[in-house]
């Protein structure tokens, strides 16, 4: 528990899922084909994501604890990325999945949660959109940068989809410099 704790606290040293970097049409954003992975998630509905990433934060560190049914502990890995279905209104719930990558090690065999409300989720090759962004994230920043994303997209004048989309944070909440976060916008499968 300790060195899970440790990494939490100091993000140093974790796993990450394996992508492809593709040609971008804009300096500012990336394009990146991530692998088929495992990753375990939880869905939380909520009108704040900030609520939502901490309720489902709380259930995977448990997962990654031990809540699970072969008792493992399971490395803390990089990012936790949460997927937002939004809902149909402003004043309407959304859909929030918080998921932690599973590590190499589990990759072929997660162990099966205990808790109903987590699964093993697996993604199949995807194709985002990607913008980084630094400091201590919070819901206007993620508003801005995903709307900064959207217009680049716009621009470049390529296919994506404006649901859903990922808010993805890399470090901490302890690290106090050079943080990393990233809003991801899938790319449209073109026919």
């Amino acid at each position: 528990m300790l060195k899970a704790f440790g990494q939490v606290l100091f993000s140093t040293g974790y796993q990450s899922p394996k992508f492809t970097n593709e040609e971008s049409k804009g300096q500012d954003y990336e394009v990146r084909t991530y692998h088929a992975t495992n990753w375990v998630s939880t869905c939380v509905k909520e009108m704040e994501q900030e609520a939502a990433i901490n309720t489902g934060f709380r259930r995977l560190f448990a997962y990654i604890q031990g809540n699970n049914s072969m008792k493992a502990k399971v490395e803390m890995t990089s990012p936790v990325t949460c997927r937002v279905d939004p809902g149909p209104g402003p004043a309407c719930e959304s859909t929030f999945t918080i998921s932690f990558y599973i590590p190499e090690e589990h990759q072929a065999e997660p162990p099966p949660p205990s808790d109903p409300e987590v699964f093993i989720e697996n993604r199949k090759e995807f194709t985002a959109y990607v913008r980084t962004y630094g400091g201590f994230s919070n819901p206007q920043m993620r508003r801005e940068e995903l709307l900064k994303l959207l217009e680049s997209l716009q621009r470049d004048e390529v296919p994506f989809k404006e649901h859903p989309y990922y808010t993805v944070g890399y470090d901490s909440p302890f690290k106090l410099i050079n943080r990393k976060n990233e809003v991801w916008i899938l790319q449209k499968e073109q026919a």
